[in-house]
């Protein structure tokens, strides 16, 4: 499609602001809008859910508990964040981190069986791709990780190669500076939207708009309720500041009761977080949560017992019935949503792919 199109987009979350940068780059006439302050993270429970997450893109790890098209999703993503955050750092002065030094997974001696278990159930999804678990023996581990060692014993360990991480912070804010001439319409909630129209209340009390344009995009995750059936997932993360500890990958840690991760982002700082609560609730870190995933974490970690918590943070990610995403494209509307625990592994496939249903892509 050669001619400029007018299009209105609904979120401004890590869906919206893709979705605004990439039809922007290609001449298109982009407004987004959100109920945000602002395009900067709120850190209260209440903004895009793209902030509050740690930015793994584990395709392998999440055949734990995935589907083989959620990985074969994310190795597309993988591609496409490379390509992305290179024009990023181009065009923005703060280039969002990206990297791709595999993840690891490791495991408690007490622990081997149940790591077994989720290591059988990864193998068994990645079969047709040629990046594959890798057994770490105590001493490769140290090398490549010297800060990594169990409380109670070495830690068993495992190379995800080809995984990575993305700053998620960093990149929705450059994504957002570098959209060109899009129209970013903050305080701006959607109240309803339909084939072409979208319906607004603005920042004045009682007042509303209505704006029309050949496309409209829903990708306002929870936020599309009640036209969607999506329900809130809540996350938790933990910010910490940890001078001179070194981490240089991801790392999840196989436990029978917890899924926990720390995740390396610069200046120091190591998030740690859990992937998934079934509740709604946008309230503070819990005493409990944050015990357990802050133990967790000094248990294979203990050089983070002089770490200092910059934050703890919680949102709600977008999840469907069946835990799956889904695309819906019909002429002049198309809507996004179902993201999961998967915001930043499967965003670019997503759009690309409901870009290309639209025939918006080039």
């Amino acid at each position: 499609m050669n001619t400029p199109q007018r299009i209105g987009i609904a979120g401004a979350g890590v869906l919206g602001r893709l979705t605004a940068w990439i039809l922007a780059r290609q001449g298109h006439q982009v407004s987004v809008f959100d109920p945000a302050e602002g395009p900067g993270p709120s850190f209260d429970g209440q903004g895009a859910a793209g902030f509050t997450a740690a930015g793994m893109l584990s395709p392998l790890a999440e055949l734990d508990a995935s589907d083989p098209d959620v990985a074969e999703r994310g190795w597309y993503s993988i591609e496409r964040w490379s390509a992305i955050t290179a024009s990023l750092a181009r065009l923005h002065h703060h280039a969002p981190h990206f990297d791709l030094n595999g993840s690891l997974l490791v495991a408690h001696g007490a622990d081997l069986g149940a790591a077994k278990r989720v290591l059988a159930r990864i193998e068994s999804g990645a079969s047709q791709w040629p990046q594959q678990p890798q057994a770490l023996s105590a001493q490769a581990l140290r090398e490549l990780e010297p800060a990594l060692h169990g409380s109670a014993g070495p830690l068993h360990a495992w190379l995800l190669p080809g995984e990575g991480a993305i700053c998620t912070i960093g990149t929705l804010k450059a994504l957002q500076a570098t959209a060109p001439d899009v129209q970013w319409h903050w305080r701006h909630r959607v109240e309803s939207l339909t084939p072409g129209q979208l319906r607004c209340t603005a920042p004045d009390p009682g007042s509303s708009q209505h704006h029309d344009f050949d496309w409209v995009f829903d990708l306002r995750g929870v936020g599309a309720r009640p036209a969607t059936k999506v329900r809130g997932v809540r996350g938790e993360l933990i910010w910490l500041h940890a001078p001179g500890v070194t981490l240089n990958r991801p790392v999840r840690l196989l436990h029978p009761r917890h899924r926990v991760y720390l995740v390396p982002r610069p200046g120091d700082v190591v998030v740690v977080g859990a992937s998934e609560i079934e509740s709604e609730d946008r309230s503070p870190v819990s005493l409990r949560s944050a015990v357990e995933l802050m133990a967790a974490a000094h248990s294979i970690m203990p050089a983070l017992a002089e770490a200092r918590i910059i934050r703890l943070d919680t949102n709600l990610r977008p999840a469907l019935p069946d835990n799956r995403p889904e695309v819906h494209t019909e002429p002049g509307l198309v809507r996004i949503n179902g993201l999961y625990r998967h915001g930043w592994l499967l965003a670019p496939s997503l759009v690309d792919e409901a870009l290309t249903q639209a025939g918006l892509s080039t």
